[in-house]
């Protein structure tokens, strides 16, 4: 009985502990970018190794042991209450997230919806050493900025401003968009006391634009959200929700949007790469195809249109009466061409030999397109006289065919002939 008792307590033990592991924070491991000047020019940065120990309200800080890595050198304690460099799906990560930490600089912003944060400030409390985490999640295409404070010389480090996205978002043409923007901000801190502000910024091809600015201090918009965006702003100011909203996907909404997040002399941001894929619509010219009498040449054309972004790939199948199917290759390719909404279409020919004994029995022809939004195909039936299999629609043309000789001749024949056996024997009782 008492190896039992034991046993159940080594058991319970063993539970116990990994319970209180499954629920730790992992050590994050961060390239340390450190700044250097070299002769009053400005060198590239070194990066160091480096350990940051996150502590939340329901996480247990990751223990020393967990550092066996020789090659780490600097080691910091996060005191992050919210766990938002915590996220559950780094436990099942099979790649670690990236991350980097640098020195930050609080600054004063002299932008419009921004100026008024800095008007009520402990300058004291910025009198400490600041850093700035980036982390992509590769996994879960997500990424977190935060902004943390440590007293001078020490590596005690509290979060106090974080946002948080996803990094990728795809969507198709006319489908709403929602752009994921999280905000958190310490409620410890003598800073998230006094007030926030939002900034929605667009880029693309070099090129960028203001989306839209708030001031939450004084509830104010500047400016006008660009025609089709709209955000909660009760939702953010309940919950630090600053998302954007495109309610139509267009072709020219693909590329990159940031998130700017500031706090008195404070600056997050997050970035977001939005794709807007569209698979392309397929048409065959001829079809149905003619028949084709052996050794004749037939002529296909495949248009691929209403597609974006423009990366494309046309090519041709053709499955035999078998059930085989080969490729025929690209065809003859057109160029790119753009429509008024911006989206492209392209288009293949193909020429066709059926003395190709290949060809010769027909089959089913196959336009196939590769398009990062989705592959798509169209088909149609290629007959060739003596080895084809009539169609439902042939084999009715045929029988009407033969209904219309059949009525011709019959026709013909009661002009033409005598009439009947009625006829044959009153010739016969007048010859008699």
């Amino acid at each position: 009985m008492t190896n039992f008792w034991s046993i159940c307590n080594i058991f319970l033990l063993c539970c116990l502990v990994q319970a209180c592991h499954s629920h730790s924070c992992p050590g994050l491991e961060c390239w340390y970018m450190n700044e250097k000047a070299a002769g009053g020019l400005a060198a590239p940065p070194s990066q160091v190794k480096s350990l940051l120990r996150i502590k939340t309200k329901g996480h247990r800080t990751a223990s020393l042991e967990d550092l066996t890595d020789p090659s780490i050198l600097r080691v910091y304690t996060v005191a992050d209450p919210e766990a938002t460099l915590c996220h559950r799906s780094r436990r099942s990560s099979t790649r670690k997230p990236h991350c980097e930490l640098s020195r930050f600089q609080p600054q004063y912003s002299a932008l419009s919806w921004a100026s008024s944060l800095s008007d009520e400030l402990s300058p004291i409390y910025l009198q400490a050493d600041w850093f700035s985490a980036t982390v992509q999640d590769l996994d879960e295409r997500r990424g977190t900025a935060s902004i943390m404070r440590a007293p001078t010389e020490t590596n005690e480090l509290d979060v106090v401003l974080s946002v948080t996205t996803t990094t990728v978002v795809q969507s198709r043409l006319g489908e709403p968009v929602l752009l994921q923007c999280q905000f958190w901000a310490n409620p410890a801190s003598p800073l998230s006391g006094s007030g926030f502000a939002v900034e929605w910024r667009y880029q693309s091809h070099g090129s960028g634009r203001l989306l839209l600015a708030y001031d939450g201090k004084s509830d104010r918009v500047f400016d006008s959200p660009e025609e089709g965006m709209k955000m909660d702003f009760e939702e953010l100011h309940r919950n630090g929700n600053a998302s954007l909203v495109l309610q139509e996907a267009q072709v020219h909404h693909s590329g990159m949007y940031i998130c700017m997040v500031y706090l008195p002399h404070l600056l997050a941001q997050v970035t977001i790469h939005l794709e807007v894929a569209e698979p392309p619509s397929l048409s065959i010219h001829p079809s149905p195809l003619p028949l084709t009498a052996p050794g004749q040449s037939l002529t296909v054309h495949c248009e691929a249109s209403g597609f974006t972004p423009h990366s494309l790939e046309l090519s041709w199948d053709l499955k035999d009466p078998d059930g085989k199917t080969r490729s025929l290759g690209p065809g003859h390719l057109t160029g790119h061409k753009q429509a008024w909404d911006g989206t492209y279409s392209q288009g293949t020919r193909l020429e066709l030999n059926t003395s190709d004994p290949e060809l010769g029995r027909g089959g089913e022809l196959t336009c196939v397109a590769k398009h990062p939004g989705g592959t798509r195909r169209a088909s149609v039936a290629l007959r060739v006289i003596g080895f084809s299999t009539p169609s439902l629609e042939d084999s009715m043309m045929m029988l009407a065919v033969a209904l219309v000789l059949y009525g011709l001749i019959k026709f013909v024949s009661w002009l033409f002939l005598p009439s009947g056996p009625a006829e044959a024997v009153e010739t016969e009782k007048k010859e008699n």
